[in-house]
């Protein structure tokens, strides 16, 4: 099954799953594995399936992006 592609992230689904959420970033699933394993970002596992919300998702975005003006 066909991914589907988004134009920014307030159109995303609800909950994204590794794979989505390194599409978003470009980044490899990896890299996007790793990011979800940090402390400060927005992901719980589920049954061994990681997700992601999407209004988490943007506050952590919103969040980083100020520290890195400071």
């Amino acid at each position: 099954m066909k991914e589907q592609e988004f134009n920014s992230f307030e159109d995303m689904p609800m909950t994204i799953s590794v794979s989505q959420l390194a599409k978003a970033l470009s980044i490899s699933r990896t890299s996007a594995y790793q990011l979800t394993e940090e402390k400060d970002f927005p992901s719980i596992k589920i049954k061994g399936r990681t997700v992601i919300f999407r209004d988490e998702l943007i506050k952590w975005k919103n969040r980083k992006l100020e520290e890195k003006k400071k």
